[in-house]
């Protein structure tokens, strides 16, 4: 007797089968793919357009408007829900999908799950070359979705009906493991899509993909022990990895055990809750001064679930203590074995736990606590100082916007943001109240994230204000989705300051020598440079044409009455503000290596390359 068989288009057995895709952790069984966003052109309307009309039952379908958007929102819902959980993105051949590569790239770099589902040129080559096909000379099988393979953690072209299924499955594998996760990319021939197939039953059956919790080698375990116990001072960087692996507590019980105290990435900022006496806010060239001062004398570091990214490590200048050693937990051994550190190769929670279970009875001296803890009071004022406005009547500072969503957030809000001169002003004073509250993607810090990104966190969590944090310059790269969010009825909230540039890259230029050049939003004035009056566009009307509802804030005081009025909104809501371009942020406390030019004519570069030789001197490679 022959299997039982399914005669089903390619595009519909793909479609069937992510459907029956499952995560477990812990005893919690998720979907892995939880829905599909996509733009239809020709190259996947009739195959994966089709295939999600004939099951929208069991497949929910969100139409995006720009793809590389669409991925962004993707990877906010995969975060939010701590790898757990995904979602497909699909475009048609061409400019569809080579929008996808930096979403991808994103993706791919931050260790968040998307999968990708691109149409192809015919593998048939009956049409050839077809609408959008970019034709090489001497490799005939290139496709422009070859430009996918470098972003990607697995890549496939499916180019027949039955290489779906080892294809497919090597996809979700790559999803569900969290030491392999990123973007997965299946390419896949707009007239295989449409071909019919006898697919086996057993494809389509119920498939539940474990996520592991490794624990660390015992030989391992025990070496870092010994590493701990000899410290007299150590620091716990926490990375993304202790957001992914949801072991909060397991870090909150290793630290108060063992009072060693905590300073965070971009990425694993909120591992511990603000006003944890042992919790010192962000580290590295975007730090608090109290996190950078013990970092530069810490003779140890046990990075968790971090990859040291040159933000973090003030690009190999802030761990100067000549007898630094450094132990890192990570479930990857490529991230664990960076700085020539000791390892524990494992999951976040695993390695924590046994790790605080080793050191039982052990604890760092009373007067290095009381050290980190008086400079844990004294940043405490600095914030205080940058979030104050003495006037409410006045128009706020950037960092007086924060402080004004400080005092209107709750614990279970989430606060979102990917580049500009926000990141280095959040990671410094944001005080973060709950594991999810601060999403800053800043592994790609890539400008129109956020928006996109609001969309997905809000899918994953309905009912948690979502807040979006952009810049005029952010803003005008990718503001689409706010059509979607009215579509939707996304109640996500915008916070969008005007600031007239690329207020972050102007600092960084005028520090680098380039003289703020090719950074303000301006018109050209009679000598031909961008310095004449600021263009006269009005981005709150702007996202109002899209559908959202706008509140226009001059003030301090107008400014916390419509933050208030947006989190108690059940719609899409825009808050406007011009902020005082005065500089009110705390100064970095790290330095962080952009090259300056070597020789010029022009004095700003001969005395910016004087400052980077001083600083670029202070580098070491830890081996």
């Amino acid at each position: 007797m022959s299997a039982a068989t399914r005669r089903l288009t390619t595009a519909q057995a793909l479609v069937r089968f992510l459907s029956a895709q499952y995560t477990e952790r812990d005893g919690v069984r998720r979907r892995l793919i939880a829905g599909t966003w996509g733009v239809f052109g020709h190259g996947n309307v009739a195959g994966i357009g089709q295939a999600l009309v004939e099951y929208a039952d069991v497949m929910p379908y969100h139409q995006g408007r720009n793809e590389q958007a669409m991925v962004h929102a993707a990877v906010g819902y995969a975060r939010q829900l701590n790898r757990l959980s995904a979602q497909a993105v699909t475009t048609s051949i061409g400019p569809g999908a080579t929008n996808l590569v930096t979403g991808a790239a994103l993706a791919t770099v931050n260790r968040l799950p998307v999968l990708l589902l691109p149409g192809d040129y015919f593998a048939s080559r009956v049409a050839d070359p077809l609408l959008q096909q970019l034709e090489h000379p001497v490799e005939a099988d290139v496709s422009v979705n070859d430009t996918l393979r470098p972003v990607s953690r697995y890549f496939d072209r499916v180019t027949r009906p039955e290489a779906l299924i080892p294809s497919a499955l090597g996809a979700v594998r790559v999803l569900a493991d969290p030491a392999e996760t990123g973007a997965v990319t299946l390419a896949l021939p707009q007239d295989v899509q449409a071909e019919a197939y006898d697919w086996p039953e057993e494809f389509f059956a119920e498939r539940v993909w474990s996520v592991r919790r490794p624990a660390p080698d015992p030989a391992e375990l025990a070496a870092a022990v010994t590493a701990v116990r000899a410290a007299r001072r150590p620091l716990v960087v926490a990375g993304g990895g202790i957001h992914h692996s949801e072991a909060e507590e397991a870090l909150k019980a290793f630290v108060d055990a063992t009072g060693i105290p905590v300073a965070s990435t971009q990425a694993g900022k909120g591992s511990l809750r603000h006003d944890h006496p042992a919790d010192l806010g962000g580290i590295g060239h975007t730090g608090t001064a109290v996190s950078d001062e013990l970092a530069r004398t810490a003779d140890l570091v046990i990075g968790v679930g971090t990859r040291y990214t040159d933000f973090t490590t003030a690009s190999g200048t802030l761990f100067q203590n000549p007898d630094v050693r450094f132990l890192n937990l990570n479930i990857t051994g490529f991230d664990a074995h960076k700085l020539a550190a000791r390892t524990l190769v494992c999951d976040a929670r695993s390695g924590l736990e046994l790790l605080t279970e080793a050191l039982a009875g052990h604890r760092v001296e009373e007067p290095y606590a009381a050290e980190y803890r008086a400079g844990k009071e004294r940043w405490e004022q600095v914030v205080e100082t940058a979030y104050r406005a003495q006037d409410d009547t006045a128009v706020p500072t950037q960092t007086q916007v924060l402080g004004a969503l400080d005092a209107v957030v709750g614990d279970e809000d989430v606060v979102i943001n990917a580049a500009g001169s926000l990141p280095g002003d959040l990671h410094k004073l944001w005080r973060s109240r709950s594991p999810r509250q601060y999403h800053l993607e800043y592994g790609y810090s890539c400008m129109g994230y956020e928006i996109p990104a609001a969309l997905g966190v809000q899918q994953a969590a309905p009912g948690t204000p979502v807040w979006a944090l952009v810049g005029d310059g952010t803003y005008l790269m990718n503001p689409t989705e706010i059509v979607t969010a009215v579509q939707e009825n996304l109640p996500v909230k915008l916070v969008l300051v005007q600031n007239h540039g690329y207020a972050s890259i102007g600092g960084l230029s005028e520090s680098v020598g380039a003289e703020r050049f090719g950074t303000a939003y301006r018109h050209r004035a009679g000598d031909g440079t961008f310095t004449g009056a600021p263009l006269p566009v009005d981005l709150a009307a702007n996202a109002a044409s899209l559908g959202m509802d706008v509140l226009r804030a001059k003030t301090v005081r107008e400014l916390r009455d419509a933050l208030a009025e947006a989190r108690a909104s059940s719609r899409p809501t825009c808050v406007y503000i011009e902020t005082d371009p005065a500089p009110t942020a705390p100064p970095a406390e790290a330095w962080w290596d952009v090259p300056v030019a070597e020789v010029s004519a022009r004095e700003a570069a001969t005395r910016a390359r004087a400052r980077y030789d001083t600083e670029v001197a202070e580098r070491r490679r830890h081996l």
